[in-house]
Parts: structure tokens; sequence; C-alpha cells
């Protein structure tokens, strides 16, 4: 699933010409997988709603989706002894102006849907809501938060956090980047893991239709294999296609932006050969810096910390049951499964010390 704003891609669509393959979620115990913590946050934040659209709140009125969603799934993953690295994103790349001003216009029009459903009388309102999803910065400071007290590690990227999560990745620092995105292919990312926190049963939108999602896998060597071609070549197929940074050329989809640029030797020749060089020619610079942008991202200053820690149970309650209300036996339950696994681990070390 690429994540939409009513009708806006959110990552390039790249979904029919992937390689994929489903495997067991018990298959990547062991590893530390990098999540782009954005694209997770709001998925929870879209899906976790009442039947009427509204998400979870407190008695406050604060939203509390994402830390539900953050808890539960964080806590299953700490369980199965995957290791989690949430990055998050830094400062956009300009060129992603023209996209973030075009969401913020979908997330009004789709209020304005919304309360016109509202006004109709109707009372499914889920799909409605789910468009003007909004992450704001006290969501983001929450989130590391609750990560924090978990002991999960937040890594904090300089630009783009699909970019640094596949950074993370190419240098063995994680085994895989985890993100319902395909962005990260394009990045350079050895592995991408999708579905990892939407695994289990789900609810087709607008459909009585349910569905048991299964985490799926995407090697990109593989992929670049099959469809002959160089993760450069990708690139520029993605470029005409239409990105976050660019709106790409009409008419052209997957299957022929792959046909175009699989004999190309540049962006501009994949953009003459497409009937396009004009608007090449128009936006040069933006176009090379866009391609850079995917080959070289930014990289932090400094290397990142990425430690895993024991998980602080007493702040954990205190932020979640005193300060957010949830209920303590679902915190309880979230937290035995964490504490299990880790007196677990503690016990193969003393066993092995001993034997």
């Amino acid at each position: 699933m690429i994540l939409r704003l009513k009708g806006l891609r959110m990552g390039v669509d790249l979904g029919n010409i992937i390689i994929k393959h489903p495997i067991r979620i018990e298959s990547l115990a062991g590893r530390r997988i990098a999540i782009d913590a954005y694209n997770t946050i709001y998925q929870f934040l879209s899906t976790i709603r009442q039947k009427d659209g509204t998400p979870l709140m407190d008695s406050k009125g604060k939203i509390t989706s994402h830390l539900s969603g953050l808890l539960y799934r964080s806590s299953k993953m700490l369980e199965m002894d995957i290791q989690p690295i949430f990055v998050f994103d830094g400062e956009p790349p300009k060129f992603k102006r023209k996209t973030i001003e075009k969401r913020k216009e979908l997330k009004e029009q789709a209020q304005k849907n919304l309360e016109a459903a509202m006004a109709r009388g109707e009372t499914d309102l889920k799909t409605y809501a789910q468009g003007t999803v909004r992450i704001t910065d006290e969501i983001i400071t929450e989130s590391k938060k609750l990560l924090d007290l978990m002991g999960i590690p937040v890594v904090q990227a300089p630009s783009e956090g699909e970019a640094e999560a596949s950074r993370l990745v190419s240098e063995g620092i994680a085994y895989a980047v985890g993100s319902q995105d395909y962005d990260s292919i394009l990045f350079g990312a050895p592995r991408l893991i999708r579905n990892l926190t939407l695994s289990g049963r789900r609810k087709l939108p607008g459909k009585g239709v349910w569905v048991e999602i299964e985490p799926e896998i995407i090697d990109s060597k593989e992929t670049l294999s099959q469809l002959g071609m160089t993760r450069e070549q990708l690139i520029w197929a993605a470029i005409m296609m239409g990105t976050d940074y660019y709106e790409g050329i009409k008419g052209i989809g997957p299957k022929k932006g792959i046909a175009i640029t699989k004999g190309s030797n540049s962006l501009r020749e994949s953009f003459e050969k497409a009937k396009a060089v004009d608007k090449y020619d128009e936006n040069e610079n933006e176009l090379k810096e866009i391609e850079r942008f995917f080959l070289d991202p930014p990289k932090p200053k400094t290397e990142p910390v990425v430690m895993f820690k024991d998980p602080q149970r007493d702040k954990i309650f205190d932020f979640l049951c005193g300060e957010h209300e949830f209920m303590i036996e679902r915190v309880e339950s979230a937290m035995d499964r964490i504490m299990k696994k880790e007196e677990g681990k503690s016990q193969t070390k003393l066993d092995s010390w001993f034997s």
C-alpha cells in the first residue's frame, strides 16, 4: 500500500515492477530494522480511529493514536526479538515544497468533505477522516519520548528519514528499511520490508472484506537484475513517473518509464525519448539536483549512536496511564511482552556464562 492523501501519492509508486517476496515475521528475529518513523506514525494516525472518524484521544482532547500504535506494535516486535530503529525526518529538500503545499490543500479539502459528510448524517466517517491526518511537532516529540522510554533507538535524519534509514542499511548498521513506500530502493537500500507494522487482518477501505496482510521483503539487487537496469536508470524512471520532488511527465507510468530508461545513458536522454526534452531543459538544474539527492542524500555530521536500552517501566506507566489515561491493563500486557523477552535474554547470557 502506497500512502495516499485523496489521490496524492506519498512516495514513488513502483509496486507493479518491484519483486516482492512474502515472509514470516518470525524470520526477522535478531534483525535490526531501520523504520521510517513518519511513514509509520502516519499509518497509526490514519488507521487507529473510531468508526466516526475520530482518533484515539485522552480526556484533554490530545490525540493518542500514535502512542497506541507505537506501544503495541513495537512491543510485539521486541517480543519477537526484532530490533526497531526509528528514523525521523529532518529538513525537507527545497524541491519538495510544491508537494508539501499540495498536501496542505488536499487536507483542507478533506476536512471540508468530512464536515459535509457529518452534515449529511453519515456515521461511518473513518475514510473521510483519514485524509485530514496531520503530524504535529507535539506528536513527533511524544513519539520520540515513548520510544526512548521503551529503550528503542531514535535517529534524527538531516533530511528525509528514508534516505538516512537506507544509509543505515547500506552501511550494515541495520538489516533492512521498514516502510510502506518504495523510495528507499532509490536511495540505495539493499533491502526493504513492507507491512512490518501493518501485518495482521485488515479491512479493505470502503469494503466489507477482510484480508490477511503479511510482511514482504524486496531485495534491490534482485529487482534491478530482473529489470535489467541500474539504480540510476530506476531513479530516472521514477523522476519521469513523478515523485514527491517532481511532478513527472504526463502519460509516463512504471512500465513505460522502465522501457525508456533501460537503454538510456542519462536523465536528459530519457526525457528526449519521452519527447519531453523541452521540459527537461526548462527544469534542468532542479532535475539534476533531485537526481543527486537520490544518489547522495545529506548525511549526518556525526554518526548517530544506535543503542538499545532497558525499558523504563515505571516512567512508561506515568507517561501513558498518568498523562494520557491509557488503560493500565493494556499497558501492562505490552510491557509484560517486552520484559519477558528481556528476562529471556538475561537468562540466556547467564546460562552461557556457567556452561
